[in-house]
């Protein structure tokens, strides 16, 4: 069973570690979902995909950047359910290169992405 921590200063906002978030919401809900995806995920086209990934489910906004530390970072907003279908990609063995953990944390949308970038 995955742990479920809720970070005091967000009220709607949760981590969860080691699974796909079940923390709820309506499917159609606006939500802000960040991730950081660890593993061998930079120079193997991982932010490409994504930004692919993100495009085909529709309605997701955001980004995927390269941290210095080798993670990659996804912030999209969407709907809920269209944020969740996202993360159970970024979850799954179908991405490239090899992905170790991903950590997510939930959120209310803030708005300002007119698409899905590559950074």
């Amino acid at each position: 069973m995955s742990e479920v921590t809720r970070a005091p200063l967000f009220r709607d906002c949760a981590v969860v570690l080691g699974a796909v978030s079940q923390t709820g919401g309506p499917p159609l809900a606006p939500a802000r979902l960040t991730v950081w995806v660890r593993g061998r995920v930079q120079g193997v086209g991982f932010r490409w995909f994504t930004r692919a990934r993100a495009l085909s489910v529709g309605g997701v906004r955001g980004f995927a950047l390269n941290l210095d530390d080798g993670r990659v970072q996804v912030v999209a907003e969407g709907t809920r359910g269209d944020c969740e279908q996202l993360l159970a990609w970024l979850r799954s063995d179908d991405t490239p290169g090899r992905v170790t953990g991903v950590t997510e944390i939930w959120a209310t949308p803030r708005g300002g992405y007119a698409e899905f970038d590559i950074r």
